[in-house]
């Protein structure tokens, strides 16, 4: 039985990994895709919205289609569509044909990404333990080491073609063995309506989710611009804040598993948020290199575990099917992606990029606020 459950684990593991192995294959070769196609940065941007689109558009069709037909055959229809699409992006030969790739490669990571979440709920009803950081850490993992692989085949001269054909090839194998061990429990997945409104109880994840991944967002997108025209470092370390950040962000989730377990979910995210506030309030006060680090690091362990826990919280609503309700909140949380880094930008011109990064403090306490309308008996764990 332990080894099953092992297996099962392990298997769950794998299809996160996939998933982050192609989103960071993906965005280390952006530039290329972009400047082979000769590409403006405005209409370039334009491009990216429609993968953007994409990923929120899926997310309500995808917890539909999964509490349907179960995560275990959505999931590894839709990660072997992402790495399939992945292959074509090289051949795409007008803007048109990118942006219909890309939003087609949005949609498909949704459905993955619900997927795996419903996948990892169905792990932690089994063990009775948080599981969802750990999983959600495997993405980052794997983000890096895309990522990696990624900037090792632009040093090398090697094409978009060849990178993306190997990534393709190692994903589709690797769903294949996955398929054999994922979690196939139709009877959990398919419990509760397979749409609805969220409920208040929903929806307060859902705003939860929405300041984190507007925090996520600005950090994505502006850090390593804060740490050139705030900061001012030396510019070898231009992109250390932002590396600093996403290494407490994987360590955090790969880590964290039993902090949740022995203080509750709603304490968690509570210290997450303050986490989060603290490490906001040390590299806007003092924007020096170290402090800057120190800050960085801070806001990656504060917002780490929010995505995975409140994921795992919803899964078990009981007005709507696992799939479904992590999906309503994932896509009250998008919005956030959307909203958060266009706003640094507009208020960036009237203030100045230092104070405009207040907009994460505001969110961070937001979360803070948010966690603490959870009802305790509902995320303490025994």
């Amino acid at each position: 039985m332990s080894s099953t459950i092992k297996g099962r684990n392990f298997a769950v593991s794998g299809m996160f990994f996939m998933l982050g192995l192609c989103f960071g294959s993906l965005s280390s070769r952006m530039a290329t895709i972009k400047g082979e196609l000769s590409l403006s940065d405005g209409v370039f941007g334009s491009v990216l919205f429609a993968m953007s689109a994409g990923v929120v558009l899926s997310l309500p069709v995808s917890g539909w289609v999964i509490a349907k037909l179960g995560s275990k055959l959505v999931g590894v229809a839709a990660i072997t569509l992402n790495a399939i699409l992945l292959l074509l992006l090289p051949f795409a030969s007008s803007v048109y044909q990118l942006a219909i790739l890309l939003f087609m490669s949005g949609f498909s990571y949704s459905a993955v990404n619900v997927s795996n979440n419903t996948q990892a709920s169905l792990s932690e009803a089994i063990s009775g333990k948080t599981e969802l950081p750990f999983f959600h850490g495997i993405w980052g993992l794997a983000g890096f080491v895309g990522a990696g692989l990624g900037a090792l085949m632009v040093g090398q001269g090697i094409s978009l073609s060849v990178h993306f054909g190997v990534i393709t090839a190692v994903t589709l194998v690797s769903a294949l063995t996955c398929w054999q061990f994922l979690h196939d429990r139709p009877g959990l997945e398919q419990s509760g309506r397979a749409f609805a409104i969220p409920d208040r109880s929903l929806f307060n994840y859902g705003l939860i989710v929405f300041c984190s991944m507007a925090c996520e967002g600005i950090m994505y997108d502006w850090s390593v611009v804060y740490f050139q025209d705030v900061v001012s470092p030396d510019r070898k370390f231009v992109g250390v804040g932002f590396m600093v950040f996403m290494g407490a962000m994987t360590a955090g989730r790969l880590l964290l598993n039993r902090f949740v377990d022995r203080f509750g979910i709603k304490r968690t995210l509570q210290w997450s948020g303050m986490l989060t506030s603290i490490g906001m309030l040390v590299t806007i006060m003092h924007p020096s290199l170290v402090s800057s680090i120190i800050g960085f690091c801070l806001v990656g362990l504060g917002i780490c575990t929010v995505i995975p826990l409140v994921a795992g919280a919803a899964a078990k609503s009981s007005s709507m099917a696992p799939s479904s309700a992590i999906a309503s909140v994932l896509t009250i949380g998008f919005l956030g992606t959307l909203v958060g880094p266009p706003l640094i930008g507009f208020l960036s011109e009237a203030v100045g990029l230092r104070y405009a990064f207040i907009v994460c403090l505001v969110l961070a306490i937001g979360i803070i606020y948010r966690a603490g309308e959870i009802p305790e008996q509902s995320w303490g764990r025994k």
